[in-house]
């Protein structure tokens, strides 16, 4: 119960920004198969650029904070016994170094990104094999530029996310992400149709929620920590390079081999490769409800193991595992029955249509693996097992990447959607091998077992 507590609200908070892109990706596309092959590139280069340094930030915090929140939890209740209290300040804000150092962070990057995204854009998409000559390359480029804006309110709301995951509270990002996202939808027609903006029109309108989102997160987050923090624990941020480094690694392994079977839709030409962003909108945001399981379990194995209740890590393994696979052959047989309905609303254009069903047996028939995937990720960062999880990734986006290469140029977008599946489950082979070996910090959880 204390697992789909957590999930459940982070569930609807991870399909509430899916879901946005959906929304996007479902106006655009009464556009245009070539605009909405353009926003496809530069939503792909943007997570790209974005995610390398978002993604590990996000899991770094939550588990350090639930971490820390463990330990001064358990600090609370032997003081509470010997009769002492614990306060930080006047106001009892609670003192976590992790957090302060987390959002000093966050700021830094976001900032970077923004640069790097506006500069870059033509670099980008050259990288991308839009070339100036492609419909796309226009659209594409006004896209990104106009999205780079949103990078510094996306990082600094993802650190305070990773924050309100570490205190085990998945509701109040839920109300941000869900007021942000309800903007957006409400911008998206007004910018893009209304005031005739276009592609433009979509970007201005997540940006715009992105800062909406970041201010009520920042806003929440002032009332229980102390967002600054007076005294620099160079420690923790020794800790946070530490461990961002590995999982920048881990992070650009995922986004090469998603970024190269993009790019090679693409290169297919305008109308597959709108059919392609259709099936990976919905296989994205259908496969990442089940990251809200791998979050219940980061963050209660987290403050489990780091206050050696070792019995509780088991119990939490376990039941993330089983409940995880269960999801993931329920979204399978949804997508079955509703994947033509759905794949509608984003196009009118029949051979578009056309292209995005023949890819039914990727999007649905990968989600029982997609889970175990996302799941087992949140069990290595709970541990803080991050070279581990930096290592095998890098060698599976090695593989998958080669697999890509040479299907794709046979095959196709099949050859694209194989390569895809075969990513996803080379991750859950090096998830489960890392299990059955107990070893590097999964020992003491065994051993305690054996004992």
């Amino acid at each position: 119960m204390e697992i789909l507590a957590i999930a459940l609200p982070a569930a609807l908070a991870l399909a509430a920004d899916p879901i946005a892109s959906l929304v996007d990706t479902a106006f655009v596309g009464r556009l245009g198969s070539v605009e909405l092959a353009a926003v496809g590139v530069s939503v792909s280069v943007f997570n790209l650029v974005s995610k390398l340094f978002n993604v590990p930030l996000l899991n770094i915090t939550t588990s350090f904070v639930a971490e820390e929140q463990a330990l001064v939890t358990k600090s609370d209740n032997e003081s509470i016994r010997i009769g002492q209290d614990r306060m930080v300040d006047d106001q009892s804000k609670t003192l976590l170094p992790s957090v302060s150092t987390s959002l000093a962070l966050a700021a830094g990057i976001g900032i970077a990104e923004a640069v790097a995204l506006s500069i870059g854009s033509g670099f980008l998409m050259n990288t991308m094999g839009i070339t100036v000559d492609s419909p796309m390359r226009i659209p594409a480029e006004q896209f990104l530029t106009l999205r780079a804006f949103g990078a510094p309110p996306i990082v600094i709301a993802l650190a305070a996310q990773g924050t309100f995951r570490g205190f085990k509270d998945t509701k109040t990002p839920l109300f941000a992400v869900g007021a942000g996202n309800l903007l957006n939808a409400t911008l998206d027609p007004i910018l893009i149709f209304f005031f005739g903006i276009g592609i433009g029109g979509a970007a201005i309108a997540t940006v715009i929620s992105e800062y909406l989102i970041a201010f009520i997160l920042l806003w929440k987050l002032n009332s229980k920590v102390l967002l600054v923090n007076p005294n620099i624990d160079g420690r923790r941020v020794v800790q946070y390079l530490k461990s961002g480094a590995l999982l920048i690694g881990r992070t650009l392994a995922v986004l090469v081999t998603m970024t190269l079977a993009t790019s090679m839709a693409a290169r297919e030409g305008p109308i597959p490769m709108a059919g392609h962003q259709i099936c990976l909108q919905v296989w994205l945001a259908v496969s990442l409800l089940t990251d809200a399981l791998a979050l219940a379990g980061q963050a209660l194995l987290a403050g489990g193991y780091s206050q050696g209740n070792y019995g509780q890590a088991r119990e939490v393994i376990y039941r993330v595992l089983q409940i995880g696979l269960i999801t993931g052959v329920a979204l399978a047989i949804i997508l079955f029955l509703g994947f033509g309905a759905l794949s509608s609303l984003f196009t009118k254009d029949s051979e578009v249509l056309e292209i995005a069903w023949s890819g039914i047996l990727f999007v649905a028939g990968s989600q029982p693996m997609n889970a175990l995937a996302f799941v087992l990720d949140g069990l290595y960062y709970g541990v803080s097992d991050f070279e581990y999880a930096a290592y095998s990734m890098f060698l599976v986006g090695m593989i998958s990447s080669v697999f890509l290469l040479v299907a794709a140029s046979i095959f196709g977008l099949a050859g694209v959607w194989t390569g895809l599946f075969l990513f996803m489950t080379l991750r859950v082979v090096a998830g489960i091998w890392r299990l059955g070996t107990k070893s590097g910090p999964w020992k003491l959880i065994w051993s305690d077992m054996e004992q």
